[in-house]
This record gives C-alpha cells, sequence and structure tokens, in this order.
C-alpha cells in the first residue's frame, strides 16, 4: 500500500492532492490543514472525484498520526499573499509566517512516529527546508526541498523557446537559492547534446536575460492568476513518485551540502532514501563563488531563527 501525506491546503497543496488522486498514485492520503473548514471541502471535492476516476484512494483528514506509516509527506503550508512581486523580498515574503508554521508542525511530525521521506515546498524553500531538518532532527538525506527544479524547468522552457526546440531537449542546471541569489550553471547546459556555446554566436542568446527569465517565471504567473501551483505541484509529485520507485532519479532539489552548510539547489539523485548522493560537477570558479554566495545567503537566513 502506498500512502503519502500533505500538509497545507491552499493552492499548491490542493494540486499536490489532486493529482495524487487523479493519478491513482497513492492508495491512502492524509491531508492536513489548520483551517478545518478548507481541509473539510478539499476532502469532500476529491471524494466527490472519485466515482469518474479509475482508481481509489483513502483520504484521512487532519489526523497526524496516521503519517506513521507515510511514505512520503509534502509539506506546502504558507500564505502566497505575503509574497510581494514588487519587492526585493520576494518570496522572503513568506519568512516570517512560514517559520512559526515549521515551529508548529514540527514537532507534530516528530510525534507521529513518521519515519518517511519529507519534501518542503514552502517559501523560501532552501531556508524552510534547512529549518525544517533542524527542528525536525530526521537526518538530513531524509528531508529535501523541491529547490531548482521548477527553476531548472523554468530555464529548459526559456532555452528550448530562444531555439526553437523542445525544452525537453534542454539539459542543465539552476543552482542556488529557489529565489534571487539563484544562477543557471551555462556549463552544464546542453541542448541536443550540445553545449550552449555552440548555439550562443548563431542564435544570438542573450544569456543574462535568459537566465532573468527563469528566475522571474514564477511572478510572471502571479501577476495574472496571483498564485502559482501546477508546475510547482508537478516537481513535488515527481520527486515523491521518484522516492517511492527508487527511481535514482538526477536532478536539482534543495539538498543539504556539508560543504557549504546548509541546503541549497543543486543535482542531486533521489530515491528511496531521499538523496541519495550529490551529484558535484566541474563548474567554473565565477559559477563556484555564485553557489557560495547563494548557499551563505540561506545560511544567514536560517542561522537567526530560533533553533531547537
Amino acid at each position: 500500500m502506498r500512502k503519502y501525506g500533505v500538509i497545507g491546503l491552499g493552492q499548491v497543496g490542493a494540486t499536490v492532492a489532486y493529482t495524487l488522486v487523479q493519478q491513482g498514485t497513492v492508495d491512502e492520503l492524509v491531508l492536513i490543514d489548520h483551517n478545518e473548514a478548507l481541509a473539510q471541502a478539499q476532502k469532500i471535492d476529491l471524494d466527490d472525484a472519485s466515482a469518474r476516476l479509475a482508481s481509489t484512494t483513502k483520504i484521512i483528514l487532519n489526523d497526524y498520526a496516521a503519517l506513521a506509516d507515510a511514505e512520503v509527506l509534502i509539506v506546502a503550508s504558507g500564505n502566497i499573499k505575503a509574497i510581494d512581486m514588487n519587492s526585493s523580498k520576494g518570496r522572503f515574503g513568506e519568512y516570517d509566517s512560514n517559520q512559526a508554521i515549521v515551529r508548529d508542525i514540527a514537532p507534530k511530525i516528530v510525534a507521529s512516529g513518521f519515519k518517511g521521506i519529507l519534501i518542503d515546498i514552502m517559501n523560501p524553500c532552501d531556508v524552510m527546508t534547512d529549518y525544517l531538518q533542524r527542528m525536525t532532527g530526521f537526518d538530513r538525506n531524509r528531508v529535501f526541498g523541491t529547490g531548482t527544479f521548477l527553476d531548472t524547468a523554468r530555464m529548459q522552457k526559456c532555452v528550448g523557446e530562444a531555439l526553437g526546440t523542445n525544452g525537453k531537449n534542454v539539459d542543465g542546471y539552476v543552482y542556488g537559492e529557489h529565489g534571487n541569489s539563484q544562477f543557471v550553471a551555462w556549463s552544464t547546459v546542453r541542448v541536443n547534446g550540445q553545449p550552449i556555446s555552440h548555439f550562443q554566436a548563431a542564435a544570438h542568446l542573450d544569456l543574462d536575460k535568459l537566465e532573468d527569465d527563469a528566475r522571474q517565471g514564477a511572478f510572471a504567473v502571479m501577476a495574472g492568476k496571483h498564485y502559482t501551483n501546477f508546475a510547482i505541484a508537478t516537481c513535488g509529485v515527481r520527486l515523491a513518485e521518484a522516492v517511492s520507485a527508487d527511481a535514482k532519479l538526477a536532478c536539482p532539489v534543495s539538498a543539504f551540502d556539508p560543504e557549504l552548510g546548509t541546503y541549497v539547489g543543486m543535482p542531486a539523485v533521489i530515491g528511496k532514501n531521499g538523496i541519495e548522493s550529490l551529484i558535484r560537477l566541474d563548474l567554473t570558479a565565477d559559477e563556484q563563488a555564485s553557489l557560495a554566495a547563494s548557499a551563505k545567503f540561506i545560511k544567514k537566513n536560517v542561522d537567526v531563527l530560533p533553533q531547537p
């Protein structure tokens, strides 16, 4: 029996839950939200859909104890209204409210006896992932965040559009914070197997603009509908499925790097144990400096939070 949990049933958490139920990914799904009316409404809506689906998912509501035998727990809590698109804070608009949520839910997760893999979507993602690990005391491999998984997808899309090809033909990684200090490691980017430099001159590629387009992708969506949900929920589900399948999926996530002393977006291998290993590529000196600076920013914002 496959069993997941989702904490936080706003736009992102609800989309995660719907995707899992619609795809028949799980047999049991534990849904938790402090807003009882919202949680109940999400459950009813999902149950109403079940008669038209090929699979059946048992939904358990607001019961932390039910997480004891869950394989994966996705934390998607937050207050999207706190994100100011016109402020330099960006995703750090949720910093104060989400650190309080972590302090509330972490002891409840621990008390439940949860032994699975925790995947964080909360913003600022790297800071809250690090804080969740510290507050739960779980092994670092068992806790990771979506990090730059989505930012990398946005980079692939932007590069693909610029070159008139499918973004799926673009390989490479966005490193660093899921936020303003992220960067595209262009030394890792390949299009149809060729280095991006092979196309740069002929296609008149503006790498700085492509990088900024990827960085600002979330705000382009939020400008129209005031939240993002489809893409980030897809990332969360894909990572959860990689854990369940022991897929050994190589992808960028927010993982703990002992060399940098914090969680930061970088490529890793995802399997049944969560972070199976980190993937260390030969970055340029400038890229290494950008990664170190981004990690320093993340760590600084975690270290000042109340510690267990």
